[in-house]
């Protein structure tokens, strides 16, 4: 009976081990994970997975693994893998044959360089157990310094707020959400953090960031000195690609697998946050994704391809940030644009459609209120798959529907 082992219990791994039973494999599943909980949902930990005092949202219950028959290993790691005699080696000491090897390791939050290590005031958030230890600080009366503004910088902030705490955010470029947020998006943001009580501080360097006296100390290139009873270190995250690069694998931007998921070694898969691909509708270009939809979509398309069903990426690149009561989503990958058109929705919400030099539409960037952009970005979505051309000045006159223009 053939034996399928996947590393890491998150979303991409839990996904792939349940699609293994709905697409009729019937042989040994193992799921290894490091932490101790069962697999959850990630994406809360920024937002309500904060504030809520409660156990983190589930995959699954963790009898569904029992009635799957899917064995799963939390609490310990792979130390390494050998693909000539296909064995795992576990931290507990363990060895673990396998037929079918799936890494979907994730990735780890990026520390900021020089700062003191296991400080109770200098943290970054990338578990459950991270999220409970920022809760007990986000408070009012305490002052929290966020480094870096991105996707996770923001939404922290948006979450430190509503909670009380006072926030300063530190972003070392001109803007925040520099990379792959358009900057009218980016001001729109910046502009409610700010009407909400958060200090942005854009184009300034730190020095330093050290513990002193119970605090985070800030030391910025201006020469001006930031403390604060927390930092919080979100500067982005690196692929976990260790144990794949001590078994030879090949590393690109993550480890390189094909558009199969496969990677160097034969009968060893990768998906999710720790791999990087080719992508057919933007020429092949590899690209390494942290999103929680291509966790979910390519744990399930590796276990079709772990069966031998041969299923190639095809998806577009999705992603979406919560902050106060704005949803951003972004479809596709703006980068490369020539030009965009702007579509309002009304009630504040509107989308900015990003068309290259030959004004195929390669990407589209809606923000708004709750949901009001999800139905156009889905629309759009379609039609960046259809590598549809369409009329820039269809696309900005909102009394002409996007279905309209896929259909045609």
């Amino acid at each position: 009976m053939d034996h399928f082992v996947i590393l890491g219990a998150g979303e991409c791994g839990a996904r792939a081990a349940f699609a293994l039973r709905e697409k009729g494999f019937d042989g040994d599943i193992t799921l290894v994970g490091a932490e101790l909980l069962h697999p959850y949902e990630r994406p809360p930990l920024s937002k309500a997975g904060i504030a809520d005092t409660s156990d983190p949202k589930f995959i699954a219950a963790a009898e569904k693994y029992a009635e799957s028959n899917i064995r799963l290993r939390t609490g310990v790691e792979a130390g390494d893998f050998d693909t000539t005699s296909r064995t795992v080696t576990l931290s507990d000491g363990t060895m673990l044959s396998y037929d079918k090897l799936l890494l979907a390791t994730g990735a780890s939050a990026r520390s900021f360089p020089g700062a003191p290590e296991n400080s109770p005031h200098i943290r970054s958030l990338r578990t459950h157990h991270d999220a409970a230890a920022l809760r007990g600080v986000m408070k009012p009366g305490r002052h929290i310094a966020i480094i870096g503004g991105g996707f996770i910088g923001l939404e922290l902030a948006a979450t430190a707020r509503l909670l009380g705490a006072e926030v300063t955010v530190i972003e070392g470029l001109e803007r925040v959400l520099k990379r792959g947020v358009p900057e009218e998006i980016a001001h729109l943001l910046t502009e409610r953090h700010r009407a909400e009580g958060v200090e942005i501080r854009c184009g300034v360097s730190i020095e330093a960031l050290t513990e002193e006296g119970g605090k985070a100390v800030i030391r910025l290139s201006t020469g001006e000195v930031i403390e604060a009873d927390l930092a919080l270190v979100g500067i982005g995250a690196r692929p976990n690609v260790e144990i794949a690069e001590k078994a030879g694998l090949a590393i690109e931007n993550g480890i390189a697998v094909d558009t199969y998921l496969q990677t160097s070694a034969s009968d060893v898969f990768a998906a999710g946050d720790c791999c990087s691909f080719p992508l057919s509708i933007y020429g092949g270009r590899r690209v390494r994704l942290e999103s929680w939809r291509n966790a979910q979509e390519q744990g399930t398309l590796a276990a079709a391809n772990m069966l031998g069903r041969d299923e190639a990426v095809s998806s577009v690149p999705w992603f979406w940030s919560d902050q106060y009561d704005m949803t951003l989503q972004i479809a596709g990958l703006p980068e490369g644009a020539a030009t965009h058109q702007r579509r309002d929705l009304g009630a504040g919400a509107f989308i900015l459609f990003h068309l290259d030099a030959d004004g195929r539409l390669i990407a589209a960037s809606g923000i708004g209120p709750g949901n009001a952009v999800a139905r156009d970005i889905r629309l759009a979505e379609m039609l960046i798959a259809a590598g549809a051309h369409p009329d820039p000045a269809a696309l900005a006159a909102s009394d002409i529907k996007l279905k309209s223009l896929l259909a045609a």
